[in-house]
């Protein structure tokens, strides 16, 4: 039996993979640049994903959950699909990049599918070509963002939608199921996949209503149902932060940007002057001169043939059902993306391929005799400025014209010095072997920024985390006070042109405060100087002992004699343990007073974990000192006298505790005594007084989100909630009647997003303060985000029956009722908004 041949397109089609392959690579091996904003970004996020599959459990809905949570507004599927590259090749940005090669082969095959469906072979192999050399394309297939994989993943979803409504009867079942997969798959890849195919399903469906094929329709109801069913897990799971990050994407994004408003022309043809860049303009010009050649050939014959009836000239045959399919896909696509304001190149990238499908199809028109090298004249033009899009090279003259034939998509390799963000962070694990530590970044260009500097400390077992800090002038001296380390640049500081007020005092604050010294200065490749600050007195400092100790001891306490109360007080705390007891230590810290009265306030709590959570190294007999240098709060309501610690340690993996001898110091609260200077309070405590506010509802909420938004930039992994809910379960099987401890913890659980871990807690709440209407309301709220909405609804009861009228409650109940299907009195109470 003989063995079909693939066709010779479809070998032409792998080669075309195979060239953009090594070409790829050769660019990446040359390049010496560092990953920008978003690149670097994603880039973390892939690595966080890679570092949880190292050891995945499962069977454990809780492993689960905390894997989807890594990427709580972007869908992971790029970065699941890039593990297995980074298992195979290492961790690097040039690494993770390797699965572009993958989103190639996939954007390649459904490109040449789809064109020989609707058309030809010829026309889907000159369409991969297109796909290969389309400025737009290659410029994004050579950064780690998430558009290209977008891109491949809305063709093959569009390739498997034509394939079910152009298909048999006898075929469209499996066809509608393999549709179904693929949308949920490009879903998963961004989102915003569903504004490219919104327009062609919304077709779909009027015809189908309107031809009453009602088999087709339930094949696309359970196609979409198939969709749901992939990316829900995900959805499930940060559906509340996917919509409310919608308005800094979007609205927030483009006010910063100054992109043009909807009302106006620029914003409709935004895009479509954006098609030279995306395209170039030989790649654009030359296929609609064959169709406009076509055209007027055909016209002109026809009108010498009206005389000569019998002639066999071939009438005016194009594809009108195929391009009007993909004139359906691009010109709906391009509607919805021009529906958002925010503006950005890359966000039309998925219209690309559809788009090299029409123009290759145009290409075909022109006569044989001469149309092959036509299109291998267009083709090598589109090679020729590939190349000086890449590579600096030619003469100024010459690229002059190259940049006339594709204006602004030059993504020149760089070839330069070095840029120093892996020296940073080296100089910075160097300086603290055995701390992790969080680097307060000022500037933000593209080599130097929060994500970029982030993503190397990353690289280094996560030892070294940034965050951008020194944007709000308000807060400029909690920024200082609160970090150890900082990097400022001088000359062009990139985005925070906006903050330069806030940045500027940040930066003053820093180079003349006696905390801080210079530690290390680099030259920059532009000329400019990179400046890293550490702080002298560290807040946390780890020295190795030589004997081995079982059990954590508190070796000493340094706090001064008498401090007034309502006003943070320095303390030091000194422990001596193993590395792992140290590590997973949570330390229950109660101030007492010695002499015990019957009425007043006679304690406060300074609970924490050892090293504020920053002790780094993996498990060993070693044994370490640990110093923290902190502050704590006497409540201002506190009854004067002296004081003592008793202290407890918590095991916070298992659960394990025991008594910590503690030195006999002794701390006089008086309320005549001079404040002394300490410093920030730990975040723990922090959240503990943000937590008061809770009972006042939303007018407690506000503050609270506004500073825990800004303490979260100096805890990058927000282990300071985590240490909270712990400390807080342990105290309250102590003192279950405690309703202060009670708030503390479900606003723990809130910000961990652990709704079960929240919903028990404010269930507590509302035992213990029942009569306050904004405690079942926090419940009801807790309930809608773990999808609950009946119970939820019935929350929400004792709120309204003691505030009827609060408009936030009616709110809530109307989204409660909605999920349930009760639209009529979801819509009646849903009016409380206006």
């Amino acid at each position: 039996m003989r063995h079909k041949k693939p066709p010779v397109e479809l070998i032409g089609v792998s080669l075309i993979w195979l060239l953009v392959a090594v070409s790829d690579r050769i660019w990446f091996r040359m390049d010496r640049s560092v990953p920008a904003w978003d690149q670097a970004d994603y880039l973390n996020s892939a690595l966080d994903y890679w570092r949880v599959w190292q050891h995945p459990q499962w069977f454990s809905g809780d492993w689960w959950t905390q894997m989807w949570m890594l990427s709580p507004k972007i869908p992971p599927l790029t970065y699941l699909l890039t593990i297995p590259f980074q298992n195979l090749l290492g961790l690097g940005s040039d690494q993770t990049n390797a699965v572009h090669l993958l989103f190639s082969a996939i954007l390649f095959a459904s490109v040449y599918a789809l064109g020989t469906r609707l058309f030809n072979p010829n026309v889907g192999f000159w369409a991969t070509v297109l796909c290969a050399i389309f400025p737009g394309l290659y410029h994004h297939r050579l950064q780690f963002l998430l558009d290209y994989p977008l891109t491949a993943m809305v063709t093959l979803s569009f390739y498997g939608l034509t394939l079910w409504w152009f298909s048999k009867s006898n075929q469209s079942w499996r066809f509608s199921i393999g549709f179904g997969l693929t949308f949920g798959l490009a879903l998963l890849t961004k989102q915003t996949a569903l504004f490219f195919l919104f327009i062609p399903l919304l077709w779909i469906t009027a015809t189908i209503f309107k031809q009453r094929q009602w088999q087709r329709f339930l094949q696309l109801a359970i196609a979409l149902l198939l969709s749901i069913a992939v990316i829900f897990p995900w959805a499930r799971t940060n559906w509340l932060l996917m919509l409310t990050s919608g308005k800094r994407a979007t609205i927030d994004s483009a006010i910063a940007e100054g992109d043009p408003a909807l009302t106006s022309l620029d914003a409709w043809t935004y895009y479509f002057k954006l098609l030279p860049a995306h395209l170039s303009w030989p790649l654009l010009i030359i296929p609609i001169i064959g169709l406009l050649f076509y055209i007027i050939k055909h016209y002109s014959l026809s009108a010498n043939q009206q005389h000569h009836p019998f002639s066999h000239f071939p009438k005016l045959d194009l594809n009108w059902i195929s391009l009007n399919w993909l004139a359906i896909f691009w010109f709906g696509g391009y509607f919805i993306s021009t529906l958002n304001i925010n503006k950005d190149f890359r966000y039309t990238l998925p219209l690309l391929p559809v788009l090299a499908i029409i123009l290759a199809y145009f290409l075909t028109l022109f006569p044989q005799r001469w149309g092959r090298q036509i299109r291998w004249f267009t083709v090598s033009l589109g090679i020729i400025l590939m190349i000086f899009n890449l590579w600096p090279i030619g003469s100024y003259p010459v690229r002059q014209v190259m940049r006339t034939l594709n204006p602004g998509n030059e993504h020149h390799v760089y070839l330069g010095k070095p840029w120093p963000n892996e020296q940073v962070i080296a100089e910075i694990i160097q300086s603290q072997p055995y701390l992790k530590a969080n680097l307060g970044v000022l500037p933000s260009t593209p080599e130097i920024n929060q994500h970029n500097l982030n993503y190397y400390g990353s690289l280094q077992d996560s030892q070294v985390y940034a965050r951008q800090v020194g944007t709000q002038k308000k807060n400029v001296l909690q920024d200082v006070r609160s970090l150890s380390w900082f990097v400022t640049k001088t000359g062009q500081q990139g985005s925070v042109d906006r903050v330069q007020d806030a940045q500027q005092m940040t930066m003053q604050t820093l180079e003349t405060s006696p905390e801080f010294n210079l530690k290390k200065q680099w030259l920059l490749p532009d000329n400019s100087f990179l400046n890293l600050y550490q702080r002298i007195i560290p807040f946390v400092k780890v020295d190795p002992l030589k004997q081995s100790l079982s059990k954590v001891q508190l070796k000493q306490i340094l706090i001064p004699k008498q401090a007034p109360p309502g006003i943070a007080v320095p303390v030091t705390y000194q422990w001596q343990g193993s590395l792992q007891q140290l590590q997973e230590g949570i330390v229950i810290l109660t101030w007492k007073l010695t002499l015990p009265q019957k009425e007043g306030l006679s304690s406060w709590i300074h609970d924490h974990g050892i090293g504020m959570g920053e002790l780094y190294g993996h498990s060993s007999n070693q044994s370490y000192q640990v110093t923290e240098q902190m502050a704590m709060l006497p409540p201002v309501n506190l009854i004067p006298g002296n004081y003592q610690l008793e202290a407890t340690y918590l095991n916070r993996k298992t659960g394990e505790t025991y008594k910590i001898e503690s030195p006999n110091i002794t701390l006089n609260i008086n309320p005549k005594a001079p404040p002394i200077t300490a410093p920030e309070l730990d975040l723990v405590t922090q959240l503990r007084i943000l937590s008061v506010n809770l009972p006042q509802g939303i007018k407690g909420l506000d503050p609270i989100f506004a500073e825990v938004g800004r303490i979260n930039q100096y805890d990058p992994t927000q282990d300071y909630t985590h240490q909270a809910e712990i400390a807080l379960e342990y105290r309250l099987k102590q003192e279950p009647f405690r309703l202060d401890l009670a708030y503390n913890l479900g606003l723990a659980n809130v910000l961990q997003q652990d709704a079960k871990g929240a919903i028990t807690a404010l269930k507590q709440v509302t035992q213990l303060d029942s009569k306050n209407p904004n405690a079942h309301a926090y419940l009801a709220f807790v309930y809608l985000y773990n999808l609950q909405p009946k119970l939820a609804e019935q929350a929400l009861k004792p709120a309204l029956e003691l505030k009827p009228n609060q408009p936030e409650f009616k709110a809530l109940l109307g989204v409660a009722q909605l999920m349930q299907g009760n639209i009529i009195s979801a819509w009646q109470n849903l009016q409380a908004l206006k």
